[in-house]
C-alpha cells in the first residue's frame, strides 16, 4: 500500500511515541497532538490505533520482502553476495530505525495478541524468501545442505538486537567513548557487517 505524505508523518510520530511510551501508554489523541493532526484524521487514515500499528509495521517490513526479492532476481551477484547484502540491509534498517527496533522487541515478548500475531505472520512471510535466497545456493552447489534457515535468521536478528541493546557497553569496553554518535553508528554498523558476514560464510559455506 501507497501511503500520502500525511499518513507517512502520523506513522512516524506513532512510531516514536510507541517506542517511548509503549502501545498501551500512547492514546489515538497524544499521537494526534505529536502530529499536529485531529483524532478524525487519524481514524478517517487508519481506523483505529491497532491498524495503525500494523500500518507502522506492515510498511517497516515490507521493504525488507522488497529487498530480498530484488536480491532473488538479481543474476549479477552470487548467492554469498546477495546474503551478504542482506546483512548489510538488516544492519543499516536496526541501527537507523532503532525505536521501532524496540516496539518490535517489546511487541514480541508479549507473544499474543493483534499486534503479536501480525508481526509473526509479517516475519512467516519474509521468511518464505529467504529461504528461497538459501536453497538457491545450495541447488548450486554455493551452499551447504540441511541449513536450519530460522536459527540463522534468529542469530542474524538476535546479534543486531543484542549490539544495539548493550551498545554503551560495548562504547565502554572497547575505549570509543571519544567517538561523538554518528561515527560510532557508523563505528557499530561496519563491526556488525563483518562479523556477520564471516559468520554466515561459515555457517553456509564449506570455505572456513
Amino acid at each position: 500500500m501507497e501511503y500520502n505524505e500525511k499518513q507517512i508523518g502520523i506513522m512516524q510520530t506513532a512510531e516514536k511515541l510507541f517506542a517511548v511510551t509503549g502501545f498501551s501508554g500512547t492514546s489515538v489523541r497524544d499521537i494526534a497532538q505529536e502530529a499536529g493532526v485531529n483524532v478524525a484524521m487519524i481514524s478517517y487514515y487508519f481506523g483505529s490505533k491497532e491498524k495503525l500499528m500494523e500500518a507502522v509495521f506492515e510498511e517497516r517490513i515490507n521493504k525488507t520482502t522488497a529487498t530480498i526479492e530484488n536480491l532473488l532476481n538479481n543474476e549479477e551477484l552470487s548467492n554469498l553476495q546477495k546474503v551478504n547484502n542482506l546483512i548489510d540491509d538488516y544492519v543499516d534498517r536496526f541501527i537507523e530505525q532503532q525505536e521501532f527496533h524496540k516496539i518490535m522487541i517489546r511487541e514480541q515478548i508479549k507473544e499474543k495478541g493483534t499486534i503479536a500475531d501480525f508481526i509473526l505472520r509479517l516475519k512467516k512471510q519474509n521468511l518464505v524468501s529467504i529461504k528461497k535466497l538459501i536453497f538457491a545456493g545450495q541447488k548450486t552447489g554455493e551452499f551447504k545442505k540441511n541449513i536450519d534457515v530460522v536459527l540463522m535468521l534468529t542469530t542474524l536478528v538476535g546479534t543486531i538486537s543484542q549490539m544495539i541493546t548493550s551498545q554503551c557497553f560495548y562504547r565502554e569496553v572497547n575505549n570509543l567513548e571519544y567517538m561523538d554518535e554518528t561515527e560510532f553508528q557508523k563505528h557499530m554498523k561496519k563491526k556488525l557487517s563483518a562479523h556477520l558476514k564471516h559468520l554466515f560464510k561459515v555457517i553456509l559455506t564449506n570455505e572456513a
